[in-house]
């Protein structure tokens, strides 16, 4: 059956595959005629709603072209009725439509309860806002739909609160409390919404949670409305209840009113946010001391932007070694203003976004990498398909900023803590040229950035874009900090309590607002100043209330009221009572679907007022309540849980969550969290006593660390080469024989691509001695055989070896270099056939490795089939089918950041150019490469580099060039293009000199069976 959703999406599906790509002109045709059931249209009122600005002849002929389109792809059903050159649509067999579903049920639930019946009202109310999975075709701004989303989003909005009711009545509370969250995610700007959640609460007997919805309701009015919940609102939980003096402040002055004595930042904020929206966004850091007033100032910049009708999402780093990678993008992407972009992306970029939010989008959590061929063993392959994964997952993310169609403010606090892989993923976003309308405002600690290597990365790549903008954050002035105390205390200061306030608060707003709370008369103003205050206010809190703080404190960044509750040991009246004195004293403020500190130092203070025994006891307590409260998911905090138990000293069972939380970083790319993870299981193993136990366990993590070292630091790092030397140790040691020819095909690429040859092809035989009847093993030894092999100049040999991993291997498999084997081969044989005189072998084996990488998304197969299909061109002479072939494979390469082979398109492409350019960018990717230590082929390479100087004259530079080159061959064993580079050498020689080069250049040509170069030499002799 066809399925048309146009609510929370805009998809035509058969059988869950979507018939056209998002946007369909046709789709959108068909939407509007459904959501005008009944209605003949005439076609001139079509073409002209739709193209508006067209010719009116134009028009309709756009209108007959997707007309035609439609019943291409409607497949028979017949839905659309035409009589008298107008058009509508009628219910059909064969299509179901949501919205249509939705009205159905939404009429018979309002016919049910005018019986009433409540049962049924509820059953096809129910049924109806199943059907509302988001509002009316997010994402289009076509003229006519508007008024469509706002009246469905009304009816449904309607219908919510009166099933709230219904199931309320019943004694059904979890019911109505489903129902109460969908109504707020629906409106949430609505305070009745709250009220029905608060109520679907308080008939469970969940008064906390009841709570945390009343504080919820009044931080959102506040700002973004700047108003306080009614009094029928605060009447729920008593009458007493009113929002506590100073949690506006916290946040400047609410809604539309700037921060106290901040008209100077205020003004450049402006500016700042009115250059985003002319289209010239960037990265804005806030910089200055803890409690100076930064992120009040970013709120401010908040509120600005969304009365400009932009998106506004809010994220803060936390400092905590348990702290999840991406957590900040996570919590962006997870505001109100994405959930319809989310819905609409194309399915590939959809299962990205899918590892980073799965709960937003459940359907794609499948078949997350790329398809077919079996599973890696663990620790091998993936690892290069992850590195170009990574920028992939990072365009996903991207997009869905992008795709809003709005300017767009990002705010982020306490840059100075910010995950390596949230500020790379900032780098690639303001770097890739979708933040024209983004800014993303960051407060920072003065001198955080020195303390962070991610961070100094971030603001040194941004500031050379021109990208960045940065302001300092003072203190107030003396008169702003009375005005301030003064709002407070709701009486101006004198200009003697006001220069005593300003001397003992130094004006930072932090410690004023602190001040103007805590004490009635400025004349008690300590003189010591006010850090010591917190820690005093901590202590006059009631004891529950100081336990919860603390409580917050130990777990280091947002924490639910379920963990509250499971790890706080507190009667829920108790907890009530504690959160609400907390919140009233703007220390702990809603945050999600829990609490968070109205600063860090209010945290600090809180964690350093517990004795070290208190602290054990919380970390201890928290870890347990973590690990029963997510026992289905405990991938989701198994860093946080891994934190919370080595702090409660209980390192057993930190060492499995260790694990979880690296194989959890290394699902979304986190290549440096994941490492850091595994680095620490390692470290609480080492502890283990010496045996089998521990040297498996030890295996286990070193196999999972080689991934993600590969892809963040290269196959030829030392790092990663010295893990594999261990994890070839441990096999050993253990009888793995897997394992062991696993590791040795590793060492063998690292070892290769450093250019050291006559070792990667001892392992590389090792490996195919161990590899048994494994079809997987032997095809990964014989292809590392026949690379070697060639290598060193024994070019059928090669042949060999390359035609048996093609016989033997499973297609599809990832080789430990993260391409697909049968390509790889296929590309890299090419060039063993030319060497043997085969040209037109090699040309076939190019060609076959183009076509099969150019069949699905293999963005790093197909570059590594390029790079080998250039290099033969190279190779041949041929620099019409070259060009192509550079051209694609550098536009690959830098799209993906692809590395290594993106050299060779680099050199290639600086050799096809000649000139000084050309040698410049042939020396840039020779440059490159030797940093990295990939030194395979470099003679190759340098040879190119030396062409290019004796084209240009410079004779001089192209024998030194030379030189290197017959060093480099030599010490490494890499001469399968040492004939050729003695060849070019003997041309700048003379006599006797000349003739020796060449004879011996002959003597290695003819020992190799080289073919090709022979004819080069003797195409020499004969001019």
């Amino acid at each position: 059956m066809l399925q048309l959703n146009l609510l929370g999406e805009q998809r035509l599906t058969l059988l869950g595959v979507d018939l056209v790509a998002g946007g369909s002109r046709a789709v959108e045709l068909l939407a509007y005629l459904v959501l005008h059931p009944g209605i003949r249209v005439p076609r001139p009122v079509l073409a002209g709603t739709f193209w508006p600005d067209t010719p009116e002849r134009q028009a309709m002929t756009n209108l007959r072209r997707e007309l035609h389109n439609l019943r291409q792809l409607l497949e028979g059903v017949d839905c659309l009725a035409a009589s008298n050159g107008a058009i509508g649509w009628i219910p059909a067999p064969g299509l179901r439509v949501d919205v249509q579903v939705f009205a159905a049920e939404r009429e018979a639930a309002l016919l049910a309860a005018s019986e009433p019946d409540l049962r049924e009202f509820l059953a096809h109310a129910q049924l109806a806002l199943d059907e509302y999975r988001g509002d009316l075709m997010p994402g289009n701004y076509s003229d006519w739909v508007p008024a469509a989303r706002e009246r469905i989003r009304t009816e449904c909005t309607a219908l919510c609160d009166e099933t709230v009711a219904a199931w309320t009545a019943l004694g059904e509370g979890r019911h109505a409390l489903a129902v109460a969250g969908q109504r707020i995610a629906i409106q949430p700007l609505e305070e009745a919404g709250y009220r029905g959640l608060i109520r679907a609460h308080l008939a469970l007997g969940d008064r906390a949670a009841a709570l945390h919805a009343f504080h919820r309701c009044t931080a959102v009015l506040e700002r973004e409305l700047g108003v306080a919940p009614s009094a029928e609102t605060r009447n729920l939980l008593g009458p007493s209840r009113t929002p506590a003096a100073g949690v506006a402040d916290a946040l400047g002055r609410g809604a539309g009113h700037p921060p106290i004595g901040r008209a100077r930042e205020m003004a450049v904020l402006r500016q700042c946010w009115e250059e985003t929206r002319a289209g010239r966004g960037g990265l804005l850091v806030l910089s200055g001391a803890p409690g100076v007033g930064k992120t009040h100032l970013a709120a401010a910049l908040g509120d600005l932007a969304r009365a400009t009708g932009a998106v506004v999402a809010q994220a803060r780093c936390v400092d905590a070694s348990g702290r999840i990678p991406l957590a900040p993008v996570a919590v962006w992407l997870r505001s109100r203003d994405f959930a319809p972009v989310l819905a609409t992306l194309p399915a590939p970029l959809r299962r990205e976004a899918a590892r980073l939010l799965p709960e937003v989008l459940p359907d794609l959590l499948t078949d997350l990498l790329e398809p077919a061929g079996p599973a890696p063993r663990a620790g091998s392959g993936r690892a290069m398909v992850d590195a170009w994964q990574r920028f992939r997952f990072f365009e996903a993310l991207a997009t869905t900023v992008e795709s809003t169609g709005r300017p767009t403010l990002f705010v982020l606090d306490d840059l100075q803590w910010c995950d390596a892989d949230t500020a790379a993923w900032l780098a690639f976003l303001l770097g890739s040229g979708r933040a024209a309308n983004l800014l993303v405002a960051a407060t920072l600690r003065a001198g955080g950035e020195n303390g962070a290597a991610a961070v100094a990365g971030l603001l040194q790549g941004a500031r050379s874009a021109g990208l960045l903008r940065e302001m300092g954050v003072a203190p107030l002035e003396a008169a702003a900090s009375g005005e301030l105390a003064g709002h407070i205390r709701g009486r101006a200061l004198d200009e003697a309590e006001t220069r005593l306030l300003q001397a003992a608060t130094g004006g930072y707003p932090l410690y004023v607002l602190e001040a103007a709370r805590a004490f009635p008369e400025a004349e008690s103003f300590p003189e010591a100043g006010f850090s010591p205050l917190l820690g005093r206010r901590m202590q006059r809190l009631s004891p529950q209330a100081r336990h919860v703080a603390e409580l917050a404190a130990a777990f280091g960044h947002d924490i639910s009221l379920d963990l509250l509750s499971e790890a706080g040991d507190l009667e829920t009246g108790e907890l009530v009572d504690a959160i609400d004195e907390l919140w009233g004293l703007g220390i702990l403020l809603p945050a999600g679907s829990g609490y968070g500190f109205g600063h860090n130092l209010l945290r600090a203070a809180a964690y350093e007022g517990a004795t070290p025994a208190k602290r054990w006891l919380l970390h201890r307590r928290l870890a347990q309540g973590l690990e029963l409260l997510h026992a289905g998911n405990l991938d989701a905090v198994a860093s946080t849980l891994a934190e919370q138990y080595t702090l409660g000293s209980s390192p057993e069972r930190a060492l499995p969550f260790h694990l979880r939380a690296g194989a959890d970083a290394a699902r979304v790319f986190a290549n440096s969290a994941a490492l850091k993870s595994y680095g620490q299981a390692l470290g609480l193993i080492s502890t283990q006593p010496a045996g089998r136990a521990r040297d498996t366990a030890e295996l286990s993590v070193r196999r999972s660390m080689s991934p993600p070292q590969t892809a963040l630091l290269g196959y030829s790092s030392a790092e990663l080469l010295g893990n594999l030397e261990r994890i070839r140790e441990l096999a050993l040691a253990l009888g793995q024989r897997e394992v062991l020819a696993d590791s040795l095909i590793g060492i063998f690429a690292g070892r290769y691509v450093q250019g050291r040859i006559g070792p990667s092809y001892k392992i590389a035989r090792q490996a195919l001695e161990l590899a048994g009847d494994d079809p997987d093993l032997l095809g990964q030894a014989h292809f590392a055989v026949a690379g070697a092999a060639q290598g060193l100049g024994r070019a059928a040999e090669a042949i060999g070896h390359f035609a048996r991993c093609s016989e033997i291997g499973r297609p599809g498999y990832s080789y430990i270099l993260g391409t697909r084997l049968e390509i790889h081969a296929r590309g890299w044989a090419s060039h063993a056939h030319w060497l043997v005189g085969d040209d037109a072998r090699a040309t076939e084996l190019a060609d076959e490795a183009l076509s099969m990488s150019g069949q699905g998304e293999l963005p790093y197969t197909r570059a590594v089939a390029l790079a080998y299909a250039a290099l033969l061109q190279q190779l041949r002479g041929d620099t019409a089918a070259l060009e192509p072939l550079t051209t694609e494979l550098l536009a690959l390469c830098r799209r993906y950041d692809l590395a290594y082979y993106g050299q060779w398109g680099e050199i290639l492409q600086g050799r096809l150019a000649g000139g000084p350019e050309g040698t410049a960018q042939i020396r840039a990717g020779i440059a490159v490469l030797r940093a990295h230590d990939a030194l395979a082929r470099m003679p190759y390479w340098l040879s190119l580099l030396a062409e290019n100087l004796a084209a240009e004259g410079d004779r001089k530079g192209a024998c030194a060039v030379l030189d290197a080159a017959l060093a480099t061959a030599e010490q490494h064993s890499d001469v399968w293009w040492l004939p050729e580079v003695l060849r070019l050498r003997a041309g700048h020689a003379r006599g006797p000199e000349r003739r020796g080069m060449l004879d011996r250049a002959r003597a290695l040509a003819e020992g190799q069976g080289s073919t090709a170069l022979l004819r080069r030499l003797e195409m020499d002799a004969n001019a």
